[in-house]
């Protein structure tokens, strides 16, 4: 093993903390999942053994400082970080002299896994608590050949909006100096540089809440926490809006001529003709869970959809629920889950809206039953329309790719289900497992594998992956996301290939048969990039190739491929960037001012830089204003709304509109810039907020508020 890490250090989190927490919860540690594996031992590629941590002047008398809450952390070496492919979400790589005074959470994930798809929540909810104090950064381990370009993780920190600086460490280094050994993993290092500990697998977000904020409270006792938030250059910030943004699946429809688009990203589905014209719009863009109108609904990330009768039911995928969408009424319910995620050995015999699902990724309508694939727990479920519940159809819940019978079978992921025309098995995308799975829909019949590897020892088959074409267990595949039947046929979107491969159900012999390979845009030759989706009508397949951010067509007697053109879709708005209200409890009360009805506020503010630092200029200086009451004399339109302030020899300036009525209020004023180290190496967001009683009435002059920012403060 790669030892710029010495081997004692490398203890679970719940071990290095067991002295400090005693809630049963804490203590439970979080077995290996999705693909674990050991990574062969490799030798040092460095004899650095400098560290970033330093013996620190404290801020006070030693007797008056708080007790370590982990005296067995120990010094990290600053070259921890050394050896990535590429930094991707930040303009430089980072090392840990960089984040001295921050909280460093390491998340070393891969992204075609699903478990580490269900730790983003978690690390997005203790960025925004520890929003001043800690640095997440991703360290993207790749399982698959295709997740080792940097490109592809750079789609996915699009697709994933993933809003913190990722390492490519696509040669295992950063992973093997930690001894990671499953994805997810998540490293803690304090802002002295020192290792906490690691826990892998997810569901430990009150695990690392506890900790960082035992963390927070003791390093700003001593003095050395930089509460600055850092500033990044996302990947988010580069490209312009498209009509679809990452369609993760499509359907279409012979019947009625329609077609059915997953705008995963966008948070929609879109309805067109089969030659593209938009027919209707169902989600507002919005990520949420909330029902009712087309314009009105929310979706979180939807993905598969199936249509009988008018009804189309989607798998709400990030929301974790099954959505029924009513085309005739133009209305959105909610058909199945509670919203949040669900885990192994729940009950199963409770109502439809009370059983959690575990981010359902595809739906098929067999004869009045939805079939499901339930990625998050390797299932697939089933639901008797009519009933109110829903039941595990095929599948124990392990991650694996195991033949059998029905409750003695084991998928990897299912991504993408289908049907055969005579309603006798399902077809299923197993993508982590590389395979394509036949599942009888009435029982009688074994699970069995079509193309691809099953019955390898323990968790291999989740490792055999490539391409090659062949019969049954010879060939292979690279993480299929989408299937479909025609004719005998299943065309299986070769997602991590960037290829369309063709199934005979009647040789189990598998081809190429659209797609040279390269993650490119071109039609002739046809060029794809990871297609997720596939659906058969009128002798066309109709594709998601969502990378691109298209649907495309190709001619299943030709094989030509084209672009489909898709008329008066737009991309839906922006909302307002309405910032949460700021923490007060460090505001600077300013002394009761009063203004005129007849006039706006000017508002002055001298800007503070740090010694050694300067401003960035590539950013703007914002301001937003709230109140904590109800009030007349603010525009309710511009509360918590973000806007940027006019700069100028050092003062930044803005007006406050008012309603011109007299009253009164309390108001927030938040302001924000960013400030860089002399060399540019890293950037800080500086933050303040001042409360000011407003009084507004006829007979006051117009005066103008004039603020000083604060100096920021840098740990010493």
């Amino acid at each position: 093993m790669d030892s710029l890490v010495p081997d004692f250090i490398l203890k679970p989190l719940t071990l290095m903390i067991a002295a400090c927490l005693t809630a049963p919860i804490l203590l439970s540690g979080s077995a290996p999942v999705s693909g674990s594996a050991p990574v062969p031992a490799a030798e040092s590629t460095t004899s650095d053994q400098e560290t970033a941590a330093a013996t620190t002047e404290p801020g006070k008398p030693e007797h008056d400082l708080p007790e370590n809450p982990f005296p067995q952390a120990v010094p990290v070496p600053a070259g921890i970080l050394d050896g990535s492919t590429e930094w991707m979400n930040t303009s430089h790589p980072l090392s840990l002299r960089d984040l001295r005074g921050k909280i460093v959470l390491l998340d070393f994930w891969t992204y075609c896994c699903i478990n580490c798809m269900h730790v983003l929540p978690d690390l997005e909810f203790l960025e925004q608590k520890y929003g001043r104090q800690l640095v997440v950064i991703g360290v993207h381990s790749a399982k698959f050949d295709n997740e080792k370009l940097s490109q592809n993780i750079r789609n996915a920190i699009l697709r994933y909006e993933i809003h913190h600086p990722v390492i490519n460490d696509s040669e295992m280094a950063v992973w093997r100096r930690f001894g990671v050994q499953a994805w997810p993993t998540l490293a803690l290092i304090d802002p002295e540089g020192r290792y906490i500990g690691s826990q892998s697998g997810e569901g430990n977000r009150e695990l690392f809440d506890t900790v960082i904020g035992r963390l927070v409270d003791y390093h700003r006792a001593r003095g050395t926490l930089d509460e600055n938030p850092l500033m990044f250059d996302l990947e988010s910030t580069a490209g312009p809006a498209s009509p679809l943004r990452f369609p993760g699946k499509v359907l279409a429809d012979s019947a009625s001529g329609r077609l059915f688009i997953a705008d995963t990203n966008h948070n929609r589905i879109v309805i067109t003709d089969r030659d593209g014209l938009l027919l209707d719009v169902v989600g507002s863009g919005r990520a949420g869970r909330q029902d009712g109108g087309f314009t009105e609904a929310e979706f979180d990330h939807p993905q598969g959809m199936a249509l009988h009768d008018e009804i189309l039911w989607v798998a709400d995928t990030e929301n974790h629920l099954l959505r029924v969408v009513s085309l005739r009424e133009k209305n959105v319910a909610t058909l199945a889950g509670t919203g949040y995620q669900g885990h192994p050995g729940q009950p199963m015999n409770t109502p439809l809206r009370q059983t959690p699902l575990n981010s359902p990724w595809s739906i098929a309508h067999v004869d009045g039953t939805l079939f499901v694939a339930m990625a998050g727990s390797h299932q697939i479920w089933s639901h008797r329309l009519g009933t109110d519940q829903v039941t595990v159809h095929a599948g124990t819940g392990h991650e694996d790719v195991i033949d059998g019978s029905l409750s003695e079978s084991a998928f990897a992921q299912p991504s993408e289900i289908t049907a055969d025309v005579e309603d006798r098995f399902l077809y299923v995308a197993d993508s982590e497992g590389s395979a394509v799975r036949r599942v009888p829909i009435s029982g009688g019949a074994d699970v069995t594998t079509v193309a691809g590897t099953s019955g390898l020892p323990r968790g291999q088959s989740l490792f055999a992956f490539g391409h090659a074409d062949g019969v049954g267990n010879a060939a292979r595949l690279q993480h299929p996301l989408g299937v479909a039947f025609h004719a005998g046929h299943l065309y299986v979107a070769d997602s991590y290939n960037h290829k369309i491969r063709r199934i005979s159900l009647e040789s189990s012999d598998t081809r190429t048969w659209l797609g040279d390979g390269q993650a490119a845009a071109a039609t002739n030759p046809a060029q794809l990039n990871e297609p997720g989706g596939v659906s058969v009508a009128d002798g066309r397949l109709y594709i998601a190739d969502t990378n691109h951010h298209r649907i495309c067509v190709a001619d299943l007697e030709t094989a030509e491929l084209r672009v489909l053109s898709l008329t008066g879709l737009t991309a839906p708005s922006p909302p307002p960037r309405r910032p949460s209200a700021p923490d007060d409890s460090a505001a600077v009360l300013l002394a009761p001012h009063a203004f005129g009805l007849s006039a706006d506020i000017p508002v002055t503010v001298s800007l503070t830089i740090p010694a050694g630092y300067k401003r960035n200029e590539l950013a703007p200086v914002t301001w937003s204003v709230f109140t904590d009451e109800e009030q007349t004399i603010i525009p309710s339109e511009i509360i918590g709304i973000r806007d940027e302030a006019t700069l100028s020899e050092g003062l930044a300036t803005f007006r406050l509109p008012l309603t011109k009525q007299s009253g009164t209020a309390s108001l927030l004023i938040h302001l924000q810039f960013g400030f860089c180290a002399a060399d540019e190496s890293l950037c800080r967001l500086a933050t303040a907020v001042w409360r000011v009683p407003v009084t507004v009435q006829e007979d006051e002059q117009n005066t103008s508020l004039h603020l000083t920012f604060p100096a920021p403060n840098l740990p010493r």
